[in-house]
């Protein structure tokens, strides 16, 4: 008989997380897992919760699916990438028309775009989710990003929409578009969860070498900004880190952990994304690059014997001076991500709305802020414009830039590596220059490649007469 309201697969910790999360909100869900004992360790779980009337264990697949009600929604929590594929080939035999597959690890977009196509004719629907929060977040209250089959969502949409995360009484879940488009979104959210992650890591390194100060000092600061305008989670859980000691020496937890940053590909398939649609996102491809770097410690640790220790002495710049460069910096990645997102939309056709978009992220997710209600309220007057364009945020941007300035001079000075936060403000410097160097790039590759260019009043497509170099 079938009795559940929705199916999930994948009983890991974010998809076991996100069936209690579902069965908490007063829906049963029919749960499987390939391996028969995840099963049974989650229903533990789910009594000692006192959730087990709500879940529905089938070790068997076919009589899994047969348990959800039609037309059914079952979402499928398995590593990107062929697992996905191959689960999806598992269900269709199972699978009646109407019913929809739900994706919800981080998919390559792309490869959602892929799916849907695929299923679509086939009478099967495939809406592409992108779900942030991490652990806590799926079990409390994610942000819900939704691609995919319009038609399918609407019967998926009441579970979604009730344990996504919630912000003065609104749900942090939407239906953004069809095919990859939620995947899309997910992909640049990430991109700018890399960016914002970086830049207060650049910081951090100014408070230990250049500051002299302690973890314990650094986790207090951060605690103090968290009241202020960079109010995020990002901010919170850094005063956390900070603040943690290791159990077995005493000693600051951070101090001991390897500086080796690990990545999955998100934060490189936004910044490549971005490349390929020409939109500048310097700020999420400093902080892809900065990981990279990081990961090669025997590299770095040789270089330092060669050139030596940086010559770092006393550095001119105030807690105040890098509280408002990590503003602007975080604005700048924001506005680089949603511009991306913004080209995305047009490229593909998906209508993306920016203030929706805005709006879901402002609870769950891992780069909300307080800023988010502003970026909504600006979006929601229409239009896609540059975030440092918008009224407000050129407010913010004129009292934070000259501090930004300030650190990332200091930075150099002081031999701080700071990827990020320069790109950012290189970023904003060219955006903002009316008259920038382009012109000579121009004439360099009509030279070379008779390339052409323009000049105003006279047309496009011109020459110059260049002299032969051949020879000399």
């Amino acid at each position: 008989m079938s009795t559940a309201d929705i199916g999930l697969i994948g009983l890991a910790v974010m998809g076991s997380n996100l069936a209690l999360n579902i069965a908490e909100k007063g829906y049963t869900i029919a749960v499987h897992n390939r391996t028969a004992s995840k099963i049974d360790e989650f229903v533990v779980t789910a009594k000692e919760q006192g959730l087990d009337g709500k879940v529905i264990p089938k070790a068997d697949l076919s009589d899994f699916i047969q348990s959800i009600k039609r037309p059914r929604s079952i979402i499928i929590m398995v590593k990107a990438g062929k697992p996905v594929d191959d689960m999806i080939e598992q269900l269709l035999p199972h699978l009646e028309q109407g019913d929809a597959i739900i994706e919800c690890g981080n998919s390559l977009f792309t490869d959602t775009q892929r799916r849907f196509d695929y299923l679509k004719p086939k009478g099967i629907g495939y809406l592409g989710v992108g779900v942030s929060g991490g652990e806590e977040g799926a079990r409390h209250g994610p942000s819900i990003m939704v691609g995919g089959s319009k038609e399918q969502w609407h019967n998926a949409e009441a579970v979604l929409t009730a344990i996504a995360a919630k912000f003065n009484g609104e749900s942090c879940c939407a239906y953004l578009g069809e095919g990859g488009a939620g995947h899309f979104v997910k992909t640049i959210h990430n991109g700018i969860e890399y960016g914002d992650m970086q830049m207060i890591a650049e910081v951090y390194g100014v408070m230990r070498d250049g500051l002299g100060m302690n973890p314990t000092a650094c986790a207090e600061v951060f605690k103090e900004w968290n009241k202020g305008p960079l109010n995020s989670y990002l901010i919170e859980i850094t005063g956390h880190v900070l603040a943690a000691v290791d159990s077995q020496t005493g000693k600051p937890l951070v101090e001991l952990i390897l500086d080796k940053a690990g990545q999955k590909g998100t934060g490189v398939w936004s910044a490549i994304a971005a490349q390929q649609m020409g939109v500048p996102a310097t700020a999420i491809e400093g902080a892809v690059a900065a990981r990279s770097i990081s990961s090669r410690k025997e590299e770095r640790v040789a270089a330092e014997a060669i050139y030596g220790k940086p010559n770092r002495g006393n550095t001119d710049v105030t807690l105040a001076d890098l509280e408002k460069a990590l503003l602007a910096g975080k604005i700048v990645s924001y506005a680089q991500g949603f511009a991306v997102i913004a080209k995305a939309s047009e490229e593909n056709g998906w209508s993306l709305p920016l203030a929706t978009i805005a709006k879901i992220w402002r609870a769950g997710c891992i780069i909300r802020s307080r800023f988010l209600d502003q970026m909504s309220a600006a979006y929601a007057k229409g239009g896609n414009a540059n975030l440092l364009v918008v009224p407000d945020f050129v407010a913010l941007m004129k009292d934070s830039h000259p501090s930004l300035r300030k650190v990332v001079a200091a930075a150099a000075q002081g031999e701080f590596p700071m990827i990020c936060l320069s790109a950012a403000l290189s970023y904003f410097d060219s955006y903002r220059q009316a008259q920038g160097t382009a012109n000579l790039t121009q004439g360099q590759r009509d030279f070379f490649g008779a390339h052409g260019f323009e000049i105003v009043g006279r047309g496009s497509d011109l020459h110059g007469t260049w002299p032969s170099t051949l020879g000399k």
